[in-house]
């Protein structure tokens, strides 16, 4: 059985929608919780800003996702979604749990207490994207092709040889957002260790030797 969830716990929301973000703040402090909102803004905002990671972000990504990662900001994330394609693509991104942006607010404050304690969310709207490969690319596109900026960044330091640690200190990051990235690189390239998506990111032009 798992145990209550702390009565106060830190949360980042980031949107590139103002409104939006107020809208999702308001409603989690009517629902009375005891999320305390520590972070708020867009996500080059918050991932250039200074501060101690939160217990879980929620990550509103609009009416319309075509690409980019989740962010980085060394906590589990919430993906608001508009439909399961941007669903597909949030999880693809590094998201741990998907619901439509609609979601009632008391189904929100569940899925963020469960994201935050390490668990994976999906409304149930979403299963198909559930059983969708992370590694999935578009139609006709390699899957390294699918790399993120942060993935790619990820994948020049394990071709200096750095371990998941290095890789946190030299991004500013948690060792276990470094771990996510380079376990994200790995299925993307289709390989199981780190010697050999060096190599395979050598002959596909990705990295230099």
């Amino acid at each position: 059985m798992l145990d209550a969830p702390p009565s106060s716990q830190r949360l980042a929301l980031v949107s590139e929608d103002p409104l939006a973000r107020g809208a999702l703040a308001r409603a989690l402090s009517d629902q009375g919780e005891g999320w305390t909102v520590v972070a708020s803004g867009t996500q080059v905002e918050l991932e250039t800003a200074r501060g101690g990671p939160p217990d879980v972000v929620l990550w509103d990504t609009g009416l319309r996702l075509t690409e980019g990662a989740a962010p980085d900001l060394g906590a589990p994330v919430l993906a608001l979604v508009a439909d399961e394609a941007a669903g597909e693509l949030a999880l693809g991104a590094g998201a741990r749990g998907l619901l439509f942006r609609d979601v009632a607010p008391e189904m929100l404050v569940a899925a963020l207490h469960a994201v935050a304690r390490g668990l994976t969310v999906f409304e149930p709207g979403l299963s198909q994207v559930r059983a969708a490969p992370r590694n999935t690319a578009p139609t006709g596109a390699p899957a390294h092709d699918t790399l993120t900026p942060r993935e790619r960044e990820v994948l020049g330091l394990l071709a200096e040889g750095l371990s998941n640690k290095a890789i946190a200190d030299r991004l500013a990051i948690s060792e276990h957002t470094a771990k996510f990235h380079v376990n994200a690189v790995l299925a993307k390239l289709g390989v199981q260790r780190r010697t050999e998506a060096v190599v395979r990111a050598a002959r596909l032009g990705l990295v230099t030797l």
